[in-house]
């Protein structure tokens, strides 16, 4: 089985989590270590979403690190397996609940994210070729986070998701070769565009 690096810090801090394999792109180390860096300050007991989460390591490192729950949203069957053991690694399991759906049709439908929000974090990580899943996925999830919130979008570094996309603002873009990392803040309703 492929690895998906290490966790940071917090609870499970140095436990090796696995990877799906060919195909996902987990998280490396570096990434994973400026990203939660960044995040630290709104960890605590922060309800995470983890979209077309893979090896599930985004939302693992939050929960690690002091994170309330979080839900994890992968449609593919290997991948899904390879979370639920690297959630009983970390002895993580009940503060985490695996979704196995299309994450845009989860985020569509009423019984889904509307059930499970609102959430203070969204991590959104489709493959780098879809850029439109990402643009879509980015656009659903706005109104399932709390105004204020954090969506962070993983992309390719030259396909970069618009700076504004319906509530969402962007505030920063990190880069780590041919990946990307950028930030947005959920506006307050009462700001929001109309439409």
């Amino acid at each position: 089985m492929a690895d998906a690096g290490r966790v940071i810090a917090g609870t499970a801090r140095g436990i090796r989590l696995a990877a799906p394999g060919e195909g996902t792109r987990p998280f490396t180390d570096r990434v994973k270590q400026t990203l939660f860096a960044i995040l630290e300050p709104e960890l605590d007991d922060a309800v995470v979403l983890d979209l077309f989460a893979g090896s599930g390591a985004g939302g693992i490192e939050a929960l690690s690190r002091g994170a309330q729950r979080a839900v994890l949203v992968e449609k593919d069957g290997g991948a899904a397996r390879v979370i639920t053991e690297n959630l009983r690694r970390t002895r993580l399991e009940a503060k985490a609940k695996l979704v196995k759906r299309d994450a845009i049709g989860w985020l569509e439908d009423p019984s889904g994210a509307a059930a499970e929000g609102p959430f203070d974090l969204v991590l959104v990580d489709p493959p780098y070729a879809d850029t439109a899943t990402l643009a879509t996925a980015l656009e659903r999830v706005a109104r399932h986070v709390r105004p204020g919130g954090t969506v962070i979008s993983k992309h390719f570094w030259r396909d970069a998701p618009p700076e504004r996309i319906g509530l969402l603002a962007s505030e920063r873009e990190r880069r780590f070769g041919e990946t990307a990392l950028t930030f947005y803040r959920r506006e307050p309703d009462e700001e929001a565009p109309e439409g």
